[in-house]
């Protein structure tokens, strides 16, 4: 029951997270929903374990999934369905340039007003999950690379902070997401 009690909440949110990548992989508009209800959540899992900004992100993912479902339902061509594409290389160095930004000013608040114990990893998770969740919502291929990159990155993060559970979901989400890329880059082509 102890153990319940101390990883309740990280088991069941682990759940919805599995969910929300197997609507993510099969390209389904599910996916916001549940991007809408973990992350309501996971502010409060990540503040009480010290992971603010990963706390933070949690809120603007919840927000971006509202903006999600209506962008993939009518952000298409004469709002219809907006279909799987690849990033130009100038998009690229768009979102690069803004999850830099995101990253420093991440950084500063992390290290000057909190105790946080990882400000430099939590800072690019939350930088790069900014740039990948916004990246979902256009339906970009690429945004598959950012999250492999992040789910590495994060698995390290939940081992350190005692979040096993959520630890062996983002390593499940490495695999996923390795999926996920040669999938969507495979829908992709059937649209251009």
């Amino acid at each position: 029951m102890e153990f319940l009690t101390e990883h309740g909440l990280d088991i069941f949110t682990t759940i919805l997270g599995l969910l929300y990548i197997y609507y993510e992989y099969r390209a389904s508009i599910w996916v916001w929903l549940l991007g809408i209800l973990m992350p309501l959540i996971d502010i409060y899992l990540f503040s009480t374990n010290g992971m603010y900004a990963y706390a933070f992100i949690s809120l603007v993912f919840a927000l971006v999934a509202v903006y999600g479902v209506l962008n993939w339902k009518y952000g298409g061509k004469n709002h219809t369905e907006r279909q799987i594409t690849c990033m130009t290389f100038k998009k690229i160095c768009r979102y690069m340039i803004a999850m830099l930004i995101i990253f420093g000013i991440t950084y500063e608040i992390l290290v000057t007003f909190t105790d946080s114990e990882i400000p430099v990893l939590d800072s690019f998770t939350t930088a790069a999950s900014f740039v990948g969740v916004f990246a979902l919502a256009y339906k970009y291929v690429e945004q598959w690379i950012v999250w492999i990159v992040v789910d590495i990155i994060s698995v390290i993060m939940f081992i350190q902070q005692g979040l096993p559970f959520r630890a062996g979901l983002y390593a499940l989400y490495v695999l996923i997401a390795v999926a996920g890329y040669r999938k969507w880059k495979s829908m992709a082509k059937t649209f251009q």
